[in-house]
């Protein structure tokens, strides 16, 4: 057990190293408190958590199934990850965000350890890099709303953190760390999940004379680890069917990029480039801030290369695309952060404390908004619980803004560590107080384990709800009655059992239908949707949570 003064002694060899795990296992257990006071939100999340518990319960790994039928949208890394984590929690929300938790630490670190190359070993300013990147909204959007977004961004910075280090130390492991990350990127999203690594290597050789370097045996071994990784599970379905290539090349690779209407996330053009700059304040007002008084040619080649390719090309690219959602661009922000770190260091020392204290008071005032909330929780319709930790963490800021213990580029970084710690703390009591306005189902599912609507058949109509089947742990039937979101791929299913959760009511109701509703079974409707002309007058009772209307027999 180490004692108070050797944990002093390590922090003075090894300062940067000891305030890096400081970060590190305080934002661990800020995320990690209060994980499961709320359930999986509508819809990626949800839709995430629910393929992962069916996933687990069914034991078969290579089909995912979302409310009981086939569901190859995405490959599946994601859902075994999801399923890996219920397993050790059991079936809990906590469960569920455990694992994006991890990836979102994990992505720091990566962060850190770019910054160890790219500033030729300055611990210093690889730090500052994390504590940007750690203090950046995004990222825990990222880890508490899951998603394959989080998990990608992990994969990608590992392979380009492996191929930097190879290039800049020799080191053959990182060629394997490279290629293993490019595997588990395919196997996570498919190959947009290429995009960051290869920017890296683009970075390393764009104009800077460097002798490209000879094929070897080690690369012949990582790529056949990139294919093995990669593309095994997508070699395995084609196998079983192949339709299932032009499935996945055509109908979630080209049509994802080309037509958002498919997937119904049209943005426009400039989407990225307004949102990524305004999701990354005040880190971002400082990086253009000092990138415009600095320059484009006094920049040095290779923070020139990083700008280019780590961060407007990839942005450029994703804006061509058709379907857009600001956690696709997630890793540009790993290049955001150590441009960031570059220009804070490279900031002559006259101006640190104007720009300390300008982004504290941006902290502060954010904090000083979220103290404000009950002010405006009844026009904003929320549930405002204490927020005890924003009026300790504007505390904190203040003492900062005063110089009072932390001095020069520390100032901020400390602020910003302070301001996500606090965030971490004060929102996830407002999204368990506030499920229900956030889309979330537990509470509907809460109402239906009570009393006399335990057990009974769960009927959803028109809405498409795998939070409310992860919160039963079990998949109710689904009502589709024009919706687009409730129509469902079924090309792929070998027989009609997947007819058993999901029944057609834009037209006459089918047979199974009334079978269903004799079973006892309750109906889950919109309170702002009319009552079903079909629905029979037997099911005289009704109980409303929040949006919702139960509609039941007594």
């Amino acid at each position: 057990m180490p004692t108070m003064r050797s944990w002093y002694a390590a922090l003075a060899q090894n300062p940067t190293r000891c305030w890096l795990a400081l970060l590190l296992l305080g934002l661990a257990a800020a995320f990690g408190l209060d994980l499961n006071s709320w359930g999986p939100l509508e819809s990626s999340e949800a839709r995430y958590a629910e393929i992962g518990r069916e996933m687990l319960a069914s034991g078969d790994w290579l089909h995912p199934r979302l409310l009981g039928i086939l569901h190859y949208h995405k490959p599946p890394l994601t859902y075994w990850l999801t399923a890996a984590g219920l397993s050790v929690t059991g079936s809990s929300a906590a469960g569920v965000r455990l694992l994006p938790g991890l990836a979102a630490l994990g992505q720091i670190l990566l962060v850190y350890k770019l910054g160890r190359v790219l500033f030729y070993g300055d611990a210093r300013r690889a730090l500052t890099a994390a504590v940007v990147y750690a203090t950046l909204p995004v990222v825990w959007v990222a880890a508490l709303n899951v998603t394959t977004d989080g998990y990608l961004a992990t994969w990608e910075l590992a392979a380009a953190y492996g191929i930097v280090h190879h290039y800049h130390r020799h080191s053959w492991w990182g060629l394997y760390v490279f290629w293993l990350g490019l595997g588990l990127a395919l196997l996570t999203k498919g190959p947009v999940g290429l995009v960051l690594p290869l920017m890296a290597v683009a970075g390393y050789y764009f104009r800077q004379g460097r002798t490209r370097r000879p094929f070897t045996i080690h690369h012949a071994v990582g790529l056949g680890l990139l294919v093995a990784v990669g593309l095994s599970w997508y070699g395995a379905l084609a196998l079983e069917n192949p339709a299932m290539v032009r499935y996945f090349l055509v109908g979630h690779t080209v049509e994802r990029f080309a037509s958002a209407e498919a997937f119904g996330r049209t943005k426009p053009w400039w989407f990225y480039l307004v949102l990524a700059p305004a999701t990354s304040l005040p880190w971002s007002a400082l990086l253009l801030g000092r990138a415009g008084r600095v320059g484009w040619a006094a920049l040095p080649r290779p923070w020139q290369n990083v700008l280019l390719f780590w961060v407007l090309v990839p942005l450029l690219f994703f804006s061509l695309s058709q379907s857009k959602l600001l956690l696709y661009v997630l890793p540009v922000f790993a290049g955001v952060a150590l441009l960031t770190a570059y220009h804070l260091h490279e900031m002559p020392a006259v101006l640190q404390p104007r720009w300390g204290t300008g982004l504290l008071t941006f902290w502060g005032a954010l904090l000083l908004g979220v103290m404000l909330l009950p002010a405006v929780a009844g026009t904003l319709r929320l549930v405002v619980p204490p927020l005890v930790p924003a009026v300790a963490g504007l505390g904190l800021l203040g003492l900062l803004t005063v110089r009072w213990w932390v001095q020069g580029a520390a100032r901020p970084l400390a602020g910003a560590a302070g301001f996500m710690l606090t965030l971490l703390l004060v929102v996830k009591p407002l999204l368990a107080a506030n499920e229900l306005a956030f889309q979330g189902t537990r509470p509907v599912a809460q109402a239906l384990a009570r009393s006399e609507l335990k057990g009974r058949p769960v009927v959803v109509y028109n809405e498409l709800l795998p939070s409310l089947a992860f919160a039963l742990g079990r998949v109710p039937v689904s009502l589709y009655a024009g919706n687009l979101n409730v129509r469902r791929e079924t090309q792929f299913e070998a027989n009609a059992r997947w007819r058993a959760t999901w029944l057609d009511v834009s037209g006459p109701p089918p047979p199974a239908l009334d079978s269903l509703l004799r079973q006892r079974a309750v109906l889950l409707i919109k309170r702002d949707e009319p009552r079903p002309a079909w629905l029979p007058e037997w099911l005289s009772r009704h109980r409303d949570v929040g949006s919702w209307r139960i509609y039941y027999a007594p």
